[in-house]
């Protein structure tokens, strides 16, 4: 039997790609489940337990996949362009939940799979959003610290680390790198799907972010439709759900249960 660690993966195709897979609980296509979004260098086993531990906090069952050029999933096959995470909130994502009978999600995104739950809640119903590390335009932080990856990359054993968890490192590592290092990047800017984000949602920030600063939680506080939470980590990096497990999951369990919690009341009053 997989464990948590290696969980069993399955596989669908969704925008033409084969895309690995897996449930921390069995999902029944009629109550809320949580979809993992991983960040620009992660994959579905990068989360490690961290999806199973909120279904254990929330009862929510978790998918958890990697996308197009990451994990075991199908290897990227050339460059990136600059709106790789427009597709994959527009035209993978939207299969994948048709595909899976999602229709009731509360997205975990984190870092670009972060940004990418912003845009894909602009045009698709979602119940709440809990975004680590979003992006919603590049900073200086943002480059100084992706210059700061790729050379780690070619001087240290970052490589052979990001070689384990993918079907092909060099790839999906210079596929993230290379479209952000890139001129044309810098202009990237997904500020004006805002407004329309109506759905509750939780931002949760390292103070010491490498790779963003507190503008990115304040702009969407100050621009989205709906109610925003954030919650700025000390002593935190890029990935609060890494560098300060307890804390977060309590936070994120929190919120979702919250969410959840809404929708058994009013059931509740209707029977009533």
């Amino acid at each position: 039997m997989a464990s948590a660690a290696t969980p069993d993966m399955q596989h669908l195709t969704a925008a033409g790609r084969r895309l690995e897979y897996y449930w921390t609980a069995p999902h029944d296509g009629d109550s809320p489940a949580l979809v993992f979004l991983h960040e620009g260098l992660g994959s579905a086993g990068l989360w490690r337990d961290f999806p199973a531990q909120l279904t254990a906090e929330t009862g929510l069952p978790a998918l958890v996949y990697s996308r197009y050029g990451y994990g075991g999933s199908d290897v990227l096959a050339g460059p990136r362009n600059v709106d790789y995470m427009h597709v994959e909130a527009q035209e993978a994502l939207p299969v994948i939940r048709d595909a899976l009978d999602l229709d009731d999600v509360i997205l975990v995104g984190h870092s670009d799979g972060a940004s990418i739950a912003l845009i894909h809640a602009a045009q698709h119903p979602v119940r709440g959003l809990i975004l680590e590390a979003p992006h919603l335009f590049v900073e200086d932080e943002s480059i100084a610290g992706i210059e700061d990856a790729k050379a780690a990359y070619e001087t240290t054993d970052l490589s052979d680390r990001i070689a384990r968890r993918h079907t092909d490192g060099e790839a999906t590592f210079r596929g993230w790198n290379d479209i952000w290092l890139s001129p044309a990047f810098r202009d990237w800017n997904i500020e004006e799907y805002l407004p329309a984000i109506t759905c509750p949602t939780l931002v949760i920030q390292g103070v010491d972010d490498e790779y963003g600063t507190e503008a990115q939680p304040a702009t969407i506080g100050r621009e989205s439709s709906g109610p925003v939470d954030a919650v700025m980590v000390p002593d935190c990096g890029h990935a609060p759900h890494r560098d300060a497990t307890e804390g977060v999951l309590d936070v994120m369990a929190d919120f979702a249960n919250a969410l959840t919690d809404e929708t058994s009341d009013e059931e509740d009053a209707e029977e009533v």
